[in-house]
């Protein structure tokens, strides 16, 4: 059964208001992959361009997104995030990749910010780096983890 939708099928807002306050948390990932040239310009695993350091700024949007979530997709709950951190390496494959965690104590979960957060994250590199190629491709964005509500997951 889809919860945006009422018994009539128009949508509407989940009511959490039976729901018991508990603490949730979620982690989302999103994968950025920088062709060899853009690549080429990181030193000590920070990118600067003209704009700034590429994933100092691309953090600062990612929070500043997730806080944002209930405004940018419709149905979402606005929530006061307990806390958002994002953190962006480069892995085996020389991708980055960009962890948002989300932290709330309330009625439902963050699952949307942290997606949202990474999502930002990736698109601002993207932005930040499109001067220098447009072979940039993020490659996925995907929820690894949440806690708190009916039921835990974690992607294996």
């Amino acid at each position: 059964m889809l919860t945006h939708l009422d018994t009539n099928g128009n949508p509407n807002m989940v009511d959490v208001s039976e729901k018991k306050v508990s603490l949730r948390t979620a982690v989302a990932r999103s994968v950025v992959v920088l062709p060899n040239e853009v690549l080429a310009l990181l030193t000590d695993g920070e990118l600067q361009t003209k704009k700034g350091s590429v994933f100092q700024i691309a953090v600062i949007a990612g929070i500043m997104a997730a806080k944002k979530t209930g405004d940018l997709i419709p149905l979402c709950h606005p929530l006061g995030l307990d806390n958002c951190n994002i953190s962006i390496s480069l892995n085996e494959q020389q991708e980055v990749v960009i962890d948002c965690t989300t932290t709330i104590t309330a009625k439902t979960g963050v699952e949307m910010e942290a997606l949202v957060g990474a999502s930002m994250a990736a698109l601002t590199i993207y932005d930040m780096c499109k001067a220098m190629s447009h072979d940039i491709v993020i490659k996925e964005t995907r929820l690894i983890e949440k806690t708190g509500g009916k039921r835990d997951f974690k992607r294996a």
